[in-house]
């Protein structure tokens, strides 16, 4: 017999009732039953049910277990008694009557139990994260990754595309976010990066005649943490095309997506056609460039009935030709109460408040603003949303620019007050029609509203004559459940096109060729019209497993400051280290 097992604590069925076994697991949880010892016995592949008498020769020792002690157990597998079945474990019907124990590793008191699902402070978790992964839940989510990896590539080979591995030193390039900078050694003052994204990588294999490449690829951004970002690094499954327009990625990545979450969606519905959102329409219709489909709420442009109207606030404010007046309908949120509480929350965000209207029996509108514009608009309002007694409307007035993303987070709010969001549900979505350039308030200056590697609508006559600000660009990103789960875009592969794309954002023709000269002196040595995307693993992986937390499906991720409470990073370093890479520390000032 193996030195440590016969079975995995998953393996043993009624068919291995008799047998002299051998198991090898974690005690995950000791019973005393009235002179009886329970030991259910864990591995990574399920749980068996142990037990040990008084009479055995190994009793002793089982008193002495605690849990997470690692134990190796042989005895003989027999039919659990009638009535004591475990159904919900594929081991139970069987356990295991001891005949001895010998302990191969002890474990010292607990931090944090690994029975059961209580929360616990994160700090504990990620500084004890072996232990945490040992819990079942996130144990799951674990292999569901894996899965779920395994999915994306052989879906992905099977849509003809070739698996490559790029670069992890690089140079560093501006694409949005800070880079993480790795001194050379060899190269004094001089600095490698970690890649951002493959981007530049990707489009020189197209340039190298290799047509349709992807990766699982890892991806680092010095960035400040949140929930649905893990900070300093992140996984992708980038891909990239050539002799593509953008229906043919929408065509080739459309059904992998969509079967990635049908395989892994436990029976819950997917979007079979995704819908095609342009970017302005997202921004008007649901407040946000990622929305979420779930929630049935649309708003609506409601400002001719406020034009001239007694409500003066919003009248005067229509004298201004940029501004609007939106309306989020919220059905079945009629009551005083309910709107007061709205009202309440917009305050909280910072907001002077939220306006509204109810619908009382008969369908007559009440509430401040019903008063001051009339039965006559406040039915008009009415029938344009399609609501009716017992509904209400909340509005926001002023600049769109300024106020949609509010008014997205209003949507979003009322869809969860009013439970109109089915949680059992992935909606996808295609988000197009970018726009290629926005105003940067802070430096004054029009920069990239996205990927400055994309192909502006037009092409370089567009870059040439249009108003930048105007100029949308072949760029796309896919929404599922309100969050961006993919990036991607048409390149712009001519290199006078490149240069005026630059041009227009700041960056001279040298500052093109000095960051970004590899591709570049590509382009110049025929360049195929190419395109592709990026999707999140991390983020799709999150969704499906259902949680909306990126710590719950990752192996050892770094806390909200971005340090590595087990492996104690960042740290330190030696001054012998520094000296070899000729860096001297400037430290701030306590």
């Amino acid at each position: 017999m193996h030195r440590y097992r016969s079975h995995t604590c998953g393996a043993l069925r009624e068919a291995d009732i008799g047998q002299e076994i051998r198991l090898s697991g974690w005690c995950h949880r000791i019973r005393d039953h009235g002179g009886l010892l329970f030991i259910d016995l864990r591995d990574h592949y399920g749980m068996t049910q142990c037990v040990v008498d008084p009479d055995s020769k190994a009793f002793g020792l089982a008193e002495k277990l605690r849990a997470e002690w690692v134990v190796k157990i042989d005895g003989k597998v027999r039919r659990r008694p009638e009535g004591t079945d475990n159904p919900e474990l594929p081991t139970g019907t069987v356990e295991i009557f001891i005949n001895e124990i010998e302990v191969l590793g002890e474990a010292g008191e607990l931090p944090m139990p690994v029975f059961g699902d209580q929360e616990y402070p994160e700090e504990i978790r990620l500084k004890y994260r072996f232990l945490d992964l040992r819990r079942e839940k996130l144990h799951q989510n674990i292999m569901t990754r894996g899965a779920i990896v395994d999915s994306m590539r052989l879906r992905m080979k099977k849509a003809g595309f070739f698996e490559f591995q790029t670069p992890i030193l690089t140079a560093s390039s501006p694409e949005g976010a800070r880079d993480f900078l790795v001194p050379s050694r060899i190269h004094p003052g001089k600095f490698y990066a970690l890649p951002q994204a493959p981007q530049q990588y990707k489009q020189l294999l197209m340039m190298s005649g290799f047509d349709r490449y992807f990766q699982i690829a890892p991806c680092f951004r010095d960035e400040d943490p949140r929930a649905d970002r893990l900070p300093g690094e992140f996984y992708q499954l980038d891909l990239e095309m050539s002799f593509v327009t953008q229906e043919d990625v929408f065509a080739a990545m459309e059904p992998v997506i969509t079967g990635v979450f049908e395989e892994f969606a436990n029976g819950k519905p997917v979007t079979k056609k995704w819908p095609r959102i342009p970017f302005a329409e997202s921004l008007r219709k649901y407040g946000t460039d990622k929305p979420d489909l779930r929630n049935p709420l649309v708003m609506q442009d409601v400002s001719e009935h406020f034009r001239g109207s007694g409500f003066k606030v919003f009248a005067r404010m229509l004298e201004d030709a940029t501004n609007q007046v939106w309306a989020i309908p919220g059905p079945g949120g009629g009551s005083r109460a309910f709107c007061d509480r709205m009202n309440s929350w917009a305050q909280g965000e910072g907001q002077p408040g939220l306006g509204y209207i109810m619908w009382r029996e008969g369908g007559e509108g009440a509430g401040p603003l019903a008063n001051n514009i009339g039965p006559e608009r406040t039915a008009a309002i009415r029938d344009q949303l399609g609501l009716k007694e017992g509904d209400a409307a909340f509005f926001v007035a002023g600049d769109p620019s300024k106020f949609w993303k509010f008014a997205g987070l209003a949507r979003t709010k009322l869809g969860e007050e009013l439970n109109l969001i089915d949680k059992d549900r992935f909606e996808l979505a295609w988000i197009v029609d970018f726009p290629m350039y926005e105003y940067n308030e802070e430096d004054k200056k029009v920069d990239f509203s996205h990927n400055p590697f994309s192909m502006p609508q037009g092409g370089l006559e567009a870059l040439e004559t249009q108003d930048p600000l105007t100029i949308k660009a072949f760029q796309y990103d896919i929404a599922c459940n309100g969050y961006e789960i993919a990036s991607g875009g048409i390149r712009n592969h001519r290199p006078q096109a490149m240069v005026k794309a630059f041009e227009i954002a700041g960056y001279g023709e040298e500052t093109v060729i000095e960051r970004f000269g590899g591709m570049y002196r590509a382009f110049q040595y025929g360049a195929p019209p190419h395109g592709g995307m990026a999707a999140g693993v991390d983020r799709i992986v999150m969704l499906l497993c259902g949680t909306n937390n990126l710590r719950e499906i990752s192996l050892f991720p770094m806390n909200q400051r971005a340090e590595d409470l087990l492996m104690g990073a960042p740290s330190e370093v030696s001054l012998k280290q520094l000296r070899e890479l000729h860096i001297r520390l400037n430290l701030p000032q306590n």
